[in-house]
């Protein structure tokens, strides 16, 4: 990033809750002039999943006009409800987990039991897998990487149709840029997990209660968003590596003209060796 010939500022990082080294909030990053831009960044999504081999685990960042992103403070997790475009309307984070299934799949021209929700496989979930399982539809249970989550609900054909659950404020910031851009549909609430976050999050004046629309968390259309898959996941492959390239597959998206594109690039190492300061 610091080698672009723009500037940006870190609204959306992971260095205090992860420990990270870096990309801080409030990181000014780039070469250039002009216009700041806010960046909301998770180098790796899916932590655990790369550590463990498993699938799913992505890189994204997402980028929006200054003053555009929803500033969650010291807020680190939110319950958050995602859907693709044809079920946007139909969902409210204040009614029931049944109420808001019956309405998706109305929405949908679907059965409740046709929908598959996915929902991060944690313990603070087991009451909401089982209102998922007494209402009738499936559930996609996966250890970490909602913001993949979101992107699966919102995409078609993934064999997701909605994303129910609290999972990281951060995540939920950086998905609302992808969801917003693909006509989607999401509502998040602030839902801390300790006594602590609680108290920061009270005392910094935010509504524990309020349920933030996704112009919210994202009120600017001239967006920008990407990923690219680190481990493979059924809409993104993960990174392949040959005697002296490597291939990665990414999902570009610009807000303003709602265009998704899927980029397959072949990287030469022994280039990339030459220019960057990462090991290859």
């Amino acid at each position: 990033l610091n080698s672009l010939d723009f500037r940006g500022r870190v609204v959306i990082g992971e260095g205090e809750k992860d420990k990270a080294p870096m990309l801080h909030n409030g990181e000014v990053l780039g070469q250039g002039e002009g216009p700041l831009w806010d960046l909301a960044v998770d180098p790796v999504e899916g932590t655990r999943l790369l550590a463990l081999g498993r699938p799913g685990a992505i890189s994204v960042i997402a980028a929006a006009p200054e003053g555009t992103l929803f500033n969650p403070g010291p807020a680190f997790y939110a319950a958050k409800l995602v859907v693709g475009p044809g079920a946007k309307e139909a969902i409210d984070l204040k009614a029931s987990v049944a109420d808001n299934l019956k309405e998706i799949a109305r929405a949908l021209k679907k059965e409740v039991r046709e929908l598959t929700v996915f929902v991060l496989d944690k313990p603070r979930h087991q009451r909401l897998i089982e209102e998922i399982r007494l209402a009738g539809a499936r559930i996609s249970l996966q250890t970490d990487g909602d913001v993949g989550g979101a992107l699966a609900a919102v995409l078609p054909d993934t064999g997701i149709d909605v994303l129910m659950g609290t999972g990281g404020t951060p995540e939920g910031v950086i998905a609302a840029v992808a969801v917003r851009a693909l006509g989607g549909g999401m509502q998040m609430r602030l839902d801390p997990q300790s006594e602590e976050e609680r108290w920061n999050v009270v005392h910094a004046g935010y509504d524990l209660d309020r349920v933030y629309a996704l112009d919210e968390l994202c009120s600017a259309e001239d967006t920008h968003f990407a990923a690219t898959g680190i481990t493979d996941r059924p809409f993104l492959r993960g990174v392949r590596y040959g005697e002296s390239r490597a291939w990665t597959e990414s999902l570009v998206i610009r807000g303003a003209t709602r265009t998704l594109r899927k980029v397959e690039a072949w990287h030469q190492l022994e280039k990339l060796r030459g220019i960057s300061p990462v090991a290859y």
